[in-house]
């Protein structure tokens, strides 16, 4: 009796002990509770010790990083109104985690409640800061008034503050996901996109013709003077041929002037005298000398 006395001891003291010693995971808080009231946090792993159950009871939380999207994919999509009155349907993603187990507890108690308070939150904040902004800063063609950064930043920097306030979780990370018009404004806002690029269109061709005219003309210009200095400069060169040429026939003529003038007498007669040409002129006409010369040689020869 006595060695089971003692083993029944020792089995309950294993049981205490078993329910004294608990362990936290490193994906893990846990908040001891003592008869049901939150006594401490361990956000730690590893060995804990507490009083044995009942007194004490371990709760443990998921201490990895959440996402929740804003709406939920069983949700409509929500619109915002922004500072140039464009409306416009805004998707968006929060990235969350416990920081504070025991507040978390008291106040949400799970996922679903703390998330349910974020997505309040952030869609009235994200409401505040699309507001403030145009349309321009959400979707541009220019680069430069692109604001995503910042507002994405500004909604996550609020709504970490009052989530680690009232909830005990910290907003790690807040992105827009997609923005679009609301379905029954789309086809109209297409249709002005559609007339407004057909106009800048318009307006890049209208631009591309002036310049290629401007080009044109500017091109038909500078062919004139090329052509007018090229003309010049060939008539300057036939020119100083031309005198040239006059110079050296001078030069080579007037070293021989009877000769020059029986050269030119027979050119003429070569030019002027053929089949079937009659021409009357007196006999003592200095042209013919030349022609009568050689004809009483010929006929001398003949004889």
């Amino acid at each position: 009796m006595r060695l089971t006395a003692g083993a029944i001891v020792a089995i309950l003291a294993l049981i205490v002990l078993g329910s004294s010693i608990f362990a936290v995971d490193e994906t893990e808080h846990a908040v001891v509770l003592r008869f049901g009231e939150p006594v401490r946090s361990i956000t730690n792993a590893g060995l804990k010790v507490k009083w044995p159950f009942p007194i004490d009871r371990v709760v443990r939380f998921d201490r990895r990083l959440m996402v929740f999207d804003v709406p939920s994919a069983d949700e409509p999509a929500l619109e915002f109104l922004t500072l140039d009155k464009k409306n416009i349907e805004v998707s968006s993603y929060a990235c969350w985690r416990i920081e504070d187990p025991r507040r978390f507890l008291e106040t949400v108690g799970d996922r679903d409640g703390v998330e349910a308070y974020l997505r309040d939150f952030v869609l009235s904040e994200q409401g505040k800061v699309l507001g403030r902004r145009n349309l321009s800063a959400l979707i541009s063609v220019k680069p430069d008034d692109i604001e995503i950064e910042s507002i994405t930043t500004a909604i996550r920097d609020t709504c970490n503050q009052a989530a680690l306030r009232e909830c005990g979780v910290t907003v790690v990370d807040f992105r827009i996901k997609r923005v679009n018009y609301p379905e029954q404004n789309r086809n109209s806002v297409f249709e002005r996109m559609q007339a407004e690029r057909k106009q800048i269109a318009t307006r890049y061709r209208s631009e591309g013709e002036r310049e290629a005219i401007k080009i044109r003309a500017e091109a038909d210009r500078e062919r004139m003077e090329i052509l007018a200095q090229a003309k010049r400069q060939a008539l300057a060169t036939e020119g100083d041929a031309e005198a040239k040429a006059a110079r050296i026939y001078n030069d080579a003529y007037g070293k021989n002037p009877s000769f020059y003038e029986f050269l030119r007498t027979l050119e003429s007669y070569e030019s002027s005298l053929n089949e079937g040409t009659t021409i009357l002129l007196p006999s003592n006409m200095r042209y013919l000398r030349t022609f009568l010369e050689a004809t009483k040689a010929s006929s001398g020869r003949s004889r």
